[in-house]
Parts: structure tokens; C-alpha cells; sequence
């Protein structure tokens, strides 16, 4: 069974203002491979993330962040950047800011 996939406004602008068109192409596979038993796919994320999935893409360096909805069938990707451990620009630190602020719904 396929899932549908879709992408979150905040994911959106994420992926657009990657400006590597070859990372962003290989972005947008890797988030179409969710179609496949996303929830097998991710690992489960904690605290403010929690319910909340993630996946490495591209030499394991980019981290999608995304929500499998059972009962619809639908993984919604919620947020896509680089991992950068204790740096503001680390895709879990801009992702829990978004969830806080309400800017990222699910």
C-alpha cells in the first residue's frame, strides 16, 4: 500500500532555499521513498519532536522531518535541513522552534 506524501508550507520554503539543484532533486527522491512504509523509514524523534519521524538523505548529512498519519495514510513532511549538532541552524533546533511558535501544524 502507497502512502501519499505531501509537504508542509515550512518544508516547502526549506527545500526552495536549498540553491544545490542536484540536492534539492535528490531531496524531493528521498522524500517521495516515503510512499513506501514510511514508518519503518524513520527514527522516532523526542521532547519537542516527539511524534515526530526523521530520515537521513544524501551522505547522511540532511534530515527530513515528517509525521505518518495511520488512520489517513499520509506522511506530511514537516521540515528538511542539514544536521549541524549545537549550531542554531541545526534542522531539529529550526523544528522545534517552528512547532513552538505554531508556525509548523501537523
Amino acid at each position: 500500500m502507497k502512502w501519499r506524501v505531501e509537504i508542509a508550507r515550512s518544508a516547502l520554503k526549506q527545500l526552495e532555499d536549498i540553491t544545490d539543484k542536484r540536492v534539492r532533486e535528490k531531496l524531493f527522491q528521498r522524500i517521495e521513498q516515503l510512499e513506501n512504509d514510511p514508518e519503518s523509514q524513520g527514527k522516532p524523534l523526542r521532547n519537542a519532536l516527539s511524534g515526530l519521524l526523521s530520515v537521513r538523505a544524501i551522505a547522511q548529512r540532511y534530515r527530513i522531518i515528517y509525521k505518518a498519519e495511520n488512520e489517513l495514510v499520509i506522511v506530511i513532511v514537516v521540515a528538511v535541513g542539514i544536521r549541524r549538532e549545537a549550531d542554531r541552524s541545526d534542522i531539529y533546533r529550526i523544528a522545534a522552534r517552528l512547532m513552538r511558535s505554531g508556525l509548523m501544524t501537523l
